[in-house]
């Protein structure tokens, strides 16, 4: 009989020769792995599991990287002008021609109907404006330092001064496209600093009233009451509304983050305390205090880091309602005002049902915001199941 095989009473022979003993090596290098990894890499194990949040953060990954070189993903300078070029449509890309890979777009001509006065923009069938990548365009600045003119697609040829426009024109004849691609950088920057702010206010006053209980306590969550009791919509309306109008496109902007992240940090400091309660009695924290921990020391080093995940996970599912309030106040023009580019601004182009009846593709900004939206929810909701230590 092989000695490799045991065979047992009342049960099956099972292997024990070298391959079962290398198997099960590898069985409890696993478990010790699983028992000695931090929690951060924990939840990375279980947040690859979520397929759909892996590409939503692939997508937010694109749009943070146009969010942060918007002009080396733009075609046009975003403020410039064009009175022959207003109201253009959308013009798509053709990246074949006669069975060969030649990226070309179709060139509009436009004709001015005699009798409603509206131009009319056809394609010509013949006329191909050349798209290239990497090409040479306006002058700009990455990150305000480094001076460059290379943007990622464009006319190849630009002594032709042909002109293209991906998500068409307003009725100023901007570039949608390259006003799309500014706006994004607006727009999530003020979701991304609002919900900063709102996560500094939060963990400092929740801890605090948590931590400390008492009158310090009772003070904080009266404030935090007063807060959640007001309607949120018509205070932020309030407050933006009362900007001075002659303020500049960075005043507004800064003035805009905070009112979001006045009223926006409430419920994380709620939950902050709730944590904090029910931690400063634990074995650990007591064994810090004996051993002569400060207490920032025991705040920052023992008890915020056992929630930091929940934390983040909190954050994310913050950033798309920063960013819808944002788009909302700016569409009512209570927000940022031209000649401050964000979703909100271009959505103001499309207020009436006659540009919307003229223009349709002034809408397409919306479209950013559903999918921006749609991308960090999932991405919230994949992180917060990643975060449960019951999951």
């Amino acid at each position: 009989m092989n000695p490799s095989l045991k065979n047992e009473p009342g049960s099956s022979l099972t292997t024990t020769g070298p391959a079962a003993i290398a198997k099960n090596d590898n069985v409890f290098r696993e478990d010790d792995a699983f028992d000695v990894a931090p929690n951060w890499k924990l939840v990375w194990w279980r947040f690859k599991k979520h397929r759909l949040a892996l590409v939503s953060g692939v997508v937010l990954i694109i749009i943070a990287l146009i969010a942060v070189f918007p002009d080396f993903f733009s075609t046009r300078n975003p403020h410039k002008t064009s009175a022959m070029q207003s109201f253009m449509p959308v013009q798509g890309i053709h990246f074949f021609q006669d069975g060969n890979f030649s990226p070309h777009m179709d060139k509009l001509v436009g004709k001015r109907n005699s009798r409603t006065l509206k131009m009319e923009w056809k394609p010509h069938e013949t006329r191909k404006i050349p798209i290239g990548f990497f090409v040479k365009g306006y002058d700009y600045r990455i990150l305000g330092v480094i001076g460059t003119d290379i943007h990622l697609f464009g006319v190849s040829d630009l002594k032709s001064r042909q002109t293209i426009h991906l998500l068409g024109t307003d009725r100023l004849g901007r570039d949608q496209w390259s006003r799309l691609m500014h706006g994004t950088r607006v727009s999530l920057s003020i979701g991304l600093v609002a919900v900063l702010l709102s996560i500094f206010f939060g963990i400092l006053l929740g801890g605090i009233s948590g931590y400390y209980g008492g009158w310090v306590d009772l003070i904080i969550q009266r404030f935090i009451e007063i807060l959640q009791s007001l309607p949120p919509i018509p205070i932020w309306m309030a407050l933006t509304a009362s900007l001075p109008r002659n303020w500049s496109v960075e005043q507004t902007y800064f003035a805009i983050t905070i009112i979001l992240a006045m009223i926006g940090w409430t419920t994380l400091g709620r939950e902050v305390r709730g944590r904090f309660l029910s931690m400063r009695e634990e074995d650990f924290v007591m064994a810090a205090h004996l051993s002569g921990c400060s207490q920032m020391r025991i705040i920052f080093r023992h008890m915020l880091p056992t929630f930091t995940s929940h934390i983040i996970a909190t954050s994310t599912l913050a950033v798309p309602v920063m960013i819808i309030n944002e788009t909302f106040l700016s569409f009512l023009g209570l927000g940022l005002r031209p000649p401050a580019i964000s979703w909100g601004v271009l959505l103001q182009e499309a207020q009436n049902l006659q540009s919307i009846a003229l223009a349709p593709w002034l809408l397409l900004p919306g479209l950013a915001v559903i999918i921006t939206v749609l991308a960090l929810n999932i991405l919230g909701d994949g992180l917060r199941d990643a975060a449960d230590p019951y999951s």
